[in-house]
């Protein structure tokens, strides 16, 4: 066993530290940037991923309008993260597999998910691929899409991310699986299991942290949330969440070095001040990706598809009183089967007049 009193020393390089504890960008303030570090990319994934940004705000905004009007119970707002979940699943490629958590499902709306689908979920109505089992913004997705239904619950998602890549490395698929948290996750037991698997089994995973310790209540003693990956074996890398490029650039880089089987990699999206739209638009319309005209009819075409999305999906009802016995057996017991017309009779007289 050895000298269990010998202390324990992990020894990382003065570079490691760097990008653990620092803060990188891209686009300025403004939304100007070096050409020689922007990511290369296409101007279509760069107006794709502008007008995911878009689609998500202004689901974001129907969400906490319901709320508001007490349509729907509670919804983990995604306004000013657009940059940073967008970012990170833009970086990847169709076969890799997104593990969301509780704000960062959208990414199945830049997959592929219909417009439709995610507000029926937000409403919990019978178009509902979850049939009303899932908290309003964790949508069932499509299997084809890559993308788990998101996680409600602090950290959870984690571990399931680690145990899918190291799957796929037996297996040896060149698939990556990103997971993505909030800074609180990063106090659950589930982190450190995660995480700490990952690092030992060098599996090909992405984990980013979307957030800013220094706003919310004290999570950790430690100096950074990227640092921390440092003690698991892994590179930690801190970048500016409200910075697209800067995101899409460092996961990106992670999934590269996933693919060669050099394991895990924990990004921190640091969400500070500053608006994510504008300095992408700016940038959009300098590199003449867009133009004015061009963006204007954008955001007007977004806004209209989730107007009518809203249209369509608000007056439907609720799933069938069936749907709550459906998809959990193969065939439903007698007990349940019981049960549920004791349920349509209770329901029955409540209707009636």
């Amino acid at each position: 066993m050895g000298d269990v009193d010998a202390p324990s020393v992990e020894v990382w390089t003065d570079e490691d530290y760097r990008r653990a504890t620092g803060l990188s960008a891209i686009l300025s303030p403004e939304g100007r940037a070096d050409p020689a570090v922007v990511p290369a990319a296409t101007a279509e994934l760069w107006r794709d991923a502008y007008r995911a940004m878009l689609c998500l705000r202004a689901v974001d905004q129907v969400a906490r309008d319901q709320v508001g009007k007490g349509r729907i119970g509670s919804y983990s707002e995604t306004r000013g993260y657009e940059a940073a979940i967008v970012g990170a699943v833009a970086a990847l490629e169709a076969e890799d597999v997104v593990v969301p958590g509780r704000r960062e499902a959208g990414v199945a709306l830049y997959r592929g998910l219909p417009l439709r689908a995610w507000i029926a979920q937000l409403f919990g109505n019978a178009n509902d691929l979850a049939r009303g089992r899932q908290l309003p913004g964790s949508p069932a997705v499509p299997r084809a899409l890559n993308v788990v239904p998101g996680s409600p619950h602090s950290a959870t998602q984690l571990p399931h991310a680690t145990g899918m890549a190291w799957a796929a490395k037996i297996q040896r698929k060149p698939t990556v699986v990103l997971a993505t948290l909030d800074a609180a996750a990063t106090s659950a037991e589930d982190f450190h299991a995660g995480l700490n698997f990952a690092g030992v089994f060098r599996v090909p995973a992405i984990f980013v942290c979307m957030g800013d310790m220094n706003r919310e209540a004290p999570v950790t003693r430690s100096e950074t949330l990227a640092v921390k990956a440092l003690a698991y074996g892994f590179p930690g890398v801190r970048v500016d969440g409200r910075d697209l490029l800067a995101v899409y650039g460092a996961v990106r880089a992670a999934a590269d070095r996933a693919r060669r089987g050099d394991g895990a990699t924990l990004v921190e999206a640091v969400l500070g001040d500053g608006e994510p739209f504008e300095r992408l638009r700016s940038w959009l319309l300098a590199e003449k990706i867009l133009d004015a005209t061009r963006e204007a009819a954008l955001r007007a075409e977004v806004e209209g598809e989730v107007r009518a999305a809203v249209a369509a999906e608000e007056p439907v009802g609720p799933p069938p009183a069936r749907a709550i016995i459906e998809n959990v057996l193969a065939r439903p017991s007698r007990v349940l089967e019981e049960q549920l017309d004791d349920l349509d009779r209770v329901r029955d007289k409540t209707v009636r007049p």
